[in-house]
């Protein structure tokens, strides 16, 4: 896989809650830009936090690096500048894989498990990405019969989305917290293999300082306690992310 030098940035291919993705002068890659936006509750909630963005691009970055050096195959390639990243362009397979050590969140809601509970083994779950249906949760069936994805590649999404567990867990547990839970998303890219693509960052998990289960994660804006950038930097600085320091 060659990488460009200089990417060109082009027109936006598509933009999310916090990210946009723009089109380059290689059909092949993107640039993948980590905006300051911050949502909740299918993006009812919104503000844009300063320096939110640069945060989770390190984060994604050292992250993802963690993976591929592992075995894990991503979308990733590297970091262009404090923002943005250029990444391998995947057909993203419309669904949502989900893993949680420890109930939290939406599952304590919907089934009245008793957040803080730890999960062994770890609970998979499986959601249609759909923000206007509220991102519900499906079944391996739902997502054949939908024509969203194949056996092959669910199976191969839950098989890599453990694996992430395995090699998270114990990261963050030494630098003094809990992977909580995690969502991820996968897609083929043009040779056909299934890449974790989109982002691992503390909006897409759940973090938990290991002493006081303090959330170092999105929960902070969904629930209004405030330091969210400060959590989020705390997080990076424990993992040692290049490039994050104590004050922007």
């Amino acid at each position: 896989m060659s990488v460009m030098s200089n990417p060109a940035y082009g027109e936006v291919l598509s933009e999310g809650k916090a990210k946009t993705l723009y089109i380059t002068d290689d059909p092949q890659r993107l640039i993948l830009h980590f905006r300051d936006d911050t949502t909740a509750f299918d993006g009812a909630k919104r503000a844009s936090l300063s320096g939110k963005g640069t945060l989770n691009n390190r984060f994604n970055a050292f992250i993802m690096r963690h993976l591929e050096q592992a075995g894990v195959p991503t979308h990733f390639e590297r970091l262009l500048n404090n923002q943005d990243s250029l990444v391998h362009r995947l057909d993203m397979l419309a669904v949502e894989f989900v893993v949680r050590n420890i109930a939290a969140g939406s599952l304590c809601k919907r089934l009245g498990f008793e957040s803080g509970l730890e999960l062994r083994p770890p609970l998979q779950e499986l959601f249609l990405k759909d923000d206007e249906r509220g991102d519900p949760l499906i079944y391996d069936q739902h997502a054949i019969r939908l024509g969203l994805a194949t056996q092959e590649q669910l199976h191969r999404g839950a098989e890599l989305a453990l694996r992430v567990n395995e090699l998270l867990m114990p990261l963050m547990a030494d630098a003094g917290m809990l992977l909580v839970d995690y969502k991820l998303e996968f897609g083929m890219d043009d040779g056909g293999e299934l890449l974790l693509g989109d982002e691992f960052t503390p909006d897409g998990c759940r973090l938990w300082d290991t002493k006081s289960r303090e959330s170092l994660d999105k929960d902070r804006f969904r629930q209004g306690l405030g330091g969210v950038v400060e959590s989020y930097r705390i997080a990076a600085k424990r993992l040692g992310v290049e490039g994050v320091v104590a004050e922007e």
